[in-house]
């Protein structure tokens, strides 16, 4: 922070809370807790320490009792608001809590939950709180993200799982040492539902497996996160994982219709719940998405505060095999008398290297052949920033270096290039 930078103090009342936005003109803020108590998304923030927040962060710092802020920087989007909306998110956790106690006492399984709703209304905001709030508790609950355009947990175009043991740091976010991911590989469930609804329905067997194997994990219960298709297809893989993960409570956000036609979809022992937003959350832009999604790759390579080293490596051709699930679709009339129409959404296609890889993210596959593919999680990511073709080498950008644990890499329709 430069020396001199601008310095106000906010004396926030109960119940309230400061709202900001970090510009890209204005360079990155610092907020310290001066006196009383506040939190970040339900992590608690520490008296007389500093917290750095990047360009581009939207947050709120939230307090039950009343508090002052420091805020050091400068900042045009910043201002404090009531915020009643926490009052009845803290109510939710409350009937959370009780499931969770009931579950120890019967040695039952703890509250599944799944979080549904348009985009840009505080479904991951939501979630952060409610896990948060969980861990202060003592308990261990999963988080499932299956927003597979802005995932919390890891990169894009894909499906993750989380124990989460302790608040989410206020800077870093989640910590992911322990995550389990599963390629998609696009940035929406209705580019290949087939396969986005087969990656959600392996993922929760395997929280399944985790549940069964932990007691703690067990009572604690699930959270889980969604995206904005509710719509059509959307919607139809919304209620696939209401079915994969046995959910019995829904929490519908800011959305009447959706909340209705869910009532009349799922099982009678689902509890649905129907909130408003929160105040503060707002219609992001497609360019401040873009850009979210290309600081959530490049926390990946370099991290948080760019204290990762990723290193750039040279790759022969034939020392990997690129594979994309899904291959274009033939009309029925082009095949010939007899022959029954492949399933090509789930269809593993090789890919050629090419100079149109270039940008590309790909999944490095823990598989060891072809035929695990489809059913093994992925060990990490590398994104390829040259491609010669007389070489027959391509640049890639890792975050493992030589000799690599992988040698199946998986396409994604996400891109990345370092500016």
């Amino acid at each position: 922070m430069k020396v001199g930078a601008k310095k106000q103090l906010f004396d926030l009342p109960p119940n309230a809370e400061l709202r900001f936005e970090v510009e890209e003109d204005s360079g990155p803020i610092q907020i310290e807790l001066s006196s009383g108590n506040a939190e970040y998304f339900g992590t608690e923030l520490v008296l007389k320490r500093n917290y750095t927040f990047p360009v581009g962060a939207k947050g709120a710092i939230f307090t039950y009792h009343g508090c002052q802020l420091w805020v050091i920087g400068k900042s045009e989007d910043l201002y404090t608001k009531d915020s009643p909306t926490m009052n009845i998110y803290i109510n939710l956790h409350d009937a959370l809590d009780q499931m969770r106690r009931k579950a120890v006492e019967t040695m039952n399984r703890g509250p599944r939950v799944l979080i549904v709703g348009p985009s840009d209304v505080g479904k991951s905001t939501l979630s952060r709180i409610l896990v948060n709030y969980g861990t202060r508790l003592g308990w261990t609950p999963l988080f499932i993200d299956l927003d597979v355009g802005q995932n919390e947990i890891s990169m894009p175009g894909t499906v993750s799982a989380l124990c989460i043991t302790q608040p989410v740091d206020i800077e870093k976010g989640y910590d992911t040492k322990n995550q389990l991911v599963f390629h998609y590989g696009h940035e929406s469930p209705t580019e290949n539902t087939k396969y986005f609804n087969s990656v959600v329905n392996f993922l929760a067997e395997c929280v399944n497996f985790k549940c069964e194997m932990s007691d703690e994990c067990n009572a604690s219960g699930v959270i889980i996160n969604t995206g904005g298709c509710i719509r059509d297809e959307g919607y139809k893989c919304l209620l696939n994982v209401a079915a994969a993960f046995e959910i019995e409570v829904l929490v519908v956000i800011d959305n009447e219709l959706l909340y209705t036609k869910f009532q009349n979809d799922l099982p009678l022992f689902v509890k649905t719940v129907m909130l408003p937003k929160s105040g503060g959350a707002v219609q992001r832009s497609q360019e401040f998405r873009a850009n979210s999604m290309y600081m959530n790759i490049k926390k990946y390579f370099y991290g948080a505060s760019n204290e990762l080293h990723s290193h750039t490596c040279d790759v022969q051709f034939q020392e990997v095999e690129i594979y994309k699930i899904g291959a274009p679709k033939l009309p029925a009339s082009m095949l010939p008398l007899g022959v029954i129409l492949e399933d090509s959404d789930m269809k593993l296609t090789p890919v050629s290297v090419s100079g149109s890889l270039e940008n590309c993210v790909l999944s490095t596959s823990f598989a060891s052949t072809r035929d695990e593919i489809m059913k093994n999680n992925v060990s990490g990511f590398v994104a390829v920033l040259k491609v010669d073709t007389q070489k027959q080498t391509m640049t890639i950008l890792s975050p493992e270096p030589r000799p690599f644990s992988w040698n199946i890499l998986l396409l994604m329709d996400i891109k990345f290039s370092e500016i």
